[in-house]
């Protein structure tokens, strides 16, 4: 989602700091491909990293940020990645993250961070004329893993 509150704002500079501090460099920040989206891609020499940022005020039930990345977000990052890959023809490491982060409403103070790298594995889908399996199939370099 297009980044419109103070809170979010706040959360992809933070992530985009913590980031740099690992030496990779923001390549793009909120890339769309119609309603797919990543809040931060970041690449150094060896890896390109597509990041999922969620930023919040607080645990919500004692639930973390990186939490609420859920199966559906999941499969839309795996199938953006896909896209920006496809469209840049990047022969580099893929790693999907999630960073999650809490951020205090009236000081605007990070009070919580917490980077997942390689926070999950994309599912495989195989297709044939009569079978589906319903999993994701994983393409690096428009050649399916």
């Amino acid at each position: 989602m297009f980044v419109t509150n103070p809170i979010g704002i706040k959360g992809e500079e933070e992530a985009a700091r913590m980031l740099k501090k690992k030496g990779f460099s923001i390549t793009e920040r909120n890339w769309r491909l119609g309603h797919l989206e990543i809040d931060l891609i970041a690449e150094d020499r060896r890896t390109i990293v597509f990041a999922e940022v969620k930023a919040r005020t607080s645990t919500y039930g004692n639930i973390l940020p990186e939490q609420f990345v859920d199966e559906g977000k999941k499969r839309r990052m795996v199938a953006a990645a896909n896209a920006y890959i496809k469209s840049n023809k990047t022969d580099k490491q893929v790693r999907l993250d999630i960073i999650g982060l809490l951020v205090n409403p009236e000081t605007q103070e990070i009070t919580y961070r917490c980077h997942l790298e390689n926070a999950f594995v994309p599912k495989l889908r195989t297709a044939t004329a009569s079978s589906y399996n319903g999993e994701w199939k994983w393409h690096h370099r428009t050649r399916p893993i």
